[in-house]
């Protein structure tokens, strides 16, 4: 009822926030995050700020607002960073983002500028979480995700790499390593050194709870991966 009456009066961000702040009454629990060095230049608001707005843009890349993807960053917001923090992130995200047009080129300078690399790839990966909590990534969507990664300046095959995780196909555990079906032994044991030490979550530089947890998320696919292809091939 919240995220309707949100809808109505202040059209897609007073949903959000109308959905968030409705759920809230309905958590018990309590949490925070200890925020580290993601970040070199934003400040913690900031970042906070610039994380929902890319997640809107998702959330509105298909035309419609999916319970399943405002329940997903409902859960990560209030999950890692408290109720309270969340509903204080969700207020100053209402009352100074709702009335601008959000760019993703200077979101994405924002971050490029703000954070390290790790860091977007990771945020990245949150974001097509999000696109894939009603079961499916759409077309409409992966295209506003595309327009991220490149105003993130994440290299094609990162996107490639992550959206395999998400986009499942025949190819899916190659795609992951970076490789073609056609890959050798020897190709797939070396992709999979090289990723698996790329995508440790050691190399997040980072205290965020929620995206470390998505580091070892995605380390783990990689594994999974290269444990599919041991036996798909017998190596």
């Amino acid at each position: 009822m919240g995220a309707l009456i949100g809808y109505f009066i202040y059209r897609f961000p007073g949903a959000l926030l109308g959905f968030f702040l409705g759920s809230m009454l309905e958590q018990a629990r309590m949490g925070s995050l200890n925020y580290g060095s993601s970040s070199r230049g934003l400040t913690k608001r900031s970042f906070e700020l610039k994380l929902l707005a890319l997640a809107a843009i998702v959330i509105k890349a298909d035309g419609q607002i999916v319970a399943e993807e405002l329940r997903y960053v409902r859960n990560y917001f209030i999950g890692q960073y408290g109720e309270l923090r969340a509903q204080e992130i969700f207020q100053h995200f209402n009352q100074e983002i709702k009335k601008e047009s959000q760019s993703i080129n200077a979101l994405g300078a924002d971050f490029v500028q703000g954070t390290v690399y790790a860091t977007r790839v990771q945020i990245l990966h949150f974001l097509f979480g999000i696109a894939n909590a009603d079961g499916q990534v759409s077309p409409s969507e992966l295209s506003k995700l595309s327009e991220i990664a490149k105003a993130m300046r994440l290299r094609i095959n990162e996107y490639e790499i992550i959206k395999a995780m998400f986009v499942k196909d025949t190819d899916q555990a190659y795609k992951i390593l970076g490789l073609e079906p056609q890959a050798t032994v020897d190709e797939i044991k070396k992709a999979y050194r090289s990723q698996a030490k790329k995508y440790h979550p050691d190399r997040i530089q980072t205290q965020d709870e929620a995206l470390l947890k998505g580091a070892q998320q995605k380390f783990l696919q990689i594994q999974e991966a290269y444990e599919t292809l041991k036996k798909q091939r017998g190596f």
